[in-house]
């Protein structure tokens, strides 16, 4: 097999099966799965109202602190958190770099007709109870599309075709 480095860095659009992907990698590699979203829902449930971008740059601070330190003390970690713009993405290698540990973006890459079906299915999920993630209303999904910056080529060590 070949290496793998120390921390694995998920970039997708929301829905695109980053979680699902993770828990894989978790299983094949034995790693770490750290997820922004899952920290934020146990800790602070789904309703964060005014306060939920500043929570979610507190929970990235501390993911990316918890991943250096489980990656330096020897294990693989997975970042499921979506790394939607390419600054978040620079300063993040950055951060690895300055802690000595080896990082790479591995991008799950999805069409807009997957990804349309697979936000339809979560959100019939959510409504029936099925699962405790976010519902992506249009408001969320404009939020999110203003935001997500797509991975260059030269960018993402490995694309992920979902």
């Amino acid at each position: 097999m070949a290496s793998v480095s120390n921390v694995i860095m998920l970039c997708g659009r929301l829905c695109s099966g980053k979680s699902t992907y993770s828990a894989m990698l978790r299983d094949e590699l034995g790693a770490v799965v750290l997820s922004v979203d899952e920290l934020m829902i146990a800790i602070l449930g789904r309703e964060t109202g005014d306060m939920h971008d500043e929570y979610v740059r507190r929970a990235k601070q501390y993911i990316l602190r918890k991943a250096a330190e489980t990656a330096r003390a020897g294990a693989v970690v997975v970042l499921d958190q979506g790394f939607w713009s390419r600054a978040e993405r620079r300063d993040a290698r950055d951060f690895f770099a300055a802690r000595d540990v080896d990082c790479e973006l591995r991008y799950c890459k999805i069409t807009d007709e997957e990804w349309e079906r697979r936000i339809a299915k979560r959100n019939a999920e959510v409504a029936e109870g099925r699962s405790d993630a976010y519902f992506v209303d249009d408001g969320l999904k404009a939020k999110f599309l203003a935001m997500f910056e797509e991975p260059d080529e030269d960018e993402a060590d490995i694309v992920v075709e979902v």
